[in-house]
């Protein structure tokens, strides 16, 4: 793939009625020049595929992002088969993005067996691949096979494959197997820079790594921070004890608060601090965020995919982030 879209600022669709508004919000992504479009997959929220599919059927340019899905809630095999399809609407313009989830939407609600993680997604990304490349696959590994497969239309174009991991052992994984990383939200620069650092034995030129990074512009500079709050104590809860954290110097002790609040149901967004957001988000005016984001450059992120907060219209988010941001990070990474 030309990874030029890498060059503009990329945005996750995201938020409440997202399956009614996708094809507007996709039209005014590309209208406001953004480089990529992302669908999260969060378990029990509308599925990646169909959105990404609405987005890809409006559009004409912009790249279609899958992030992240895992190959247990689809077996490896009909993974290929969506994608192969999603290419088919889109052809050249998609990444797919895949990740292991976690045990507890897997294993405790879907009773789903979630056992070996890495190496389940070392064969799902095997299995996806080869489907992808139009080979026929029989294959069998200690969590997935298949046996005598090949997809009826596989894409024109080569799907890119990114892997969405954090730990040191799936970085490593990622350099063997995969074409970059797709860093989660609350990816702060220290943490892009271990990226790089655990990817190394990969070129840039074939290797990307792009992050989530919490997005809020405006002229009000208090607004804009405060918004992005309650998504930095929600995920601080999620992410407590990861190496994701501890790369930004959050200890255990720091973050323990937000994990209470989180499995008390209980909002913590008093407790996000300046210090906190700085870190985590490019927030506040314009000239706030474009030297936050510059931070992520220097970091070696090659793509900044902005999370826009539900406070923030997203809408109105999409014309800042074109006409204030963009430009910048497209200057910036082209030094």
């Amino acid at each position: 793939m030309d990874w030029r879209w890498t060059d503009s600022l990329g945005v996750a669709l995201r938020g409440r009625g997202l399956p009614v508004r996708a094809t507007d919000l996709a039209r005014a992504a590309e209208r406001a020049g953004l480089g990529s479009l992302w669908v999260i997959e969060d378990y029990f929220d509308p599925g990646a595929y169909a959105i990404a599919a609405a987005a890809a059927a409006v559009t004409e340019r912009v790249v279609i992002g899958l992030g992240v899905v895992n190959p247990y809630t689809r077996h490896p095999a009909l993974v290929a088969m969506e994608t192969a399809a999603l290419a088919g609407i889109a052809p050249g313009r998609v990444v797919l993005g895949m990740g292991s989830s976690n045990r507890k939407w897997i294993e405790e609600q879907m009773a789903i067996p979630f056992k070996t993680p890495l190496r389940g997604l070392r064969e799902g990304v095997e299995i996806v691949r080869r489907l992808l490349d139009g080979q026929r696959v029989t294959y069998t590994g200690e969590v997935f096979a298949v046996n005598d497969v090949a997809l009826e239309a596989a894409p024109r174009a080569p799907v890119p494959i990114l892997l969405g991991v954090k730990g040191p052992r799936a970085l490593a994984l990622a350099a063997e197997v995969a074409d970059g990383v797709h860093c989660s939200v609350l990816a702060s620069p220290a943490h892009a820079r271990r990226v790089r650092a655990t990817t190394a034995s990969r070129s840039r030129a074939d290797f990307v790594v792009i992050a989530y990074v919490l997005v809020a512009v405006s002229d009000d500079r208090a607004q804009a921070r405060a918004s992005v709050r309650p998504l930095i104590a929600h995920y601080l809860g999620v992410l407590h004890g990861q190496s994701i954290l501890a790369d930004a110097g959050l200890e255990p002790a720091r973050t323990q608060p937000f994990r209470d609040a989180l499995m008390a149901r209980r909002a913590a967004a008093d407790l996000v601090t300046d210090d906190l957001v700085d870190t985590f988000a490019a927030a506040g005016t314009p000239a706030d965020c474009r030297a936050a984001l510059a931070r992520w450059v220097e970091a070696g992120l090659d793509a900044a995919i902005a999370v826009v907060p539900e406070r923030a219209d997203l809408a109105r988010q999409l014309e800042h982030l074109g006409r204030e941001l963009a430009p910048a990070w497209k200057e910036m990474r082209c030094r």
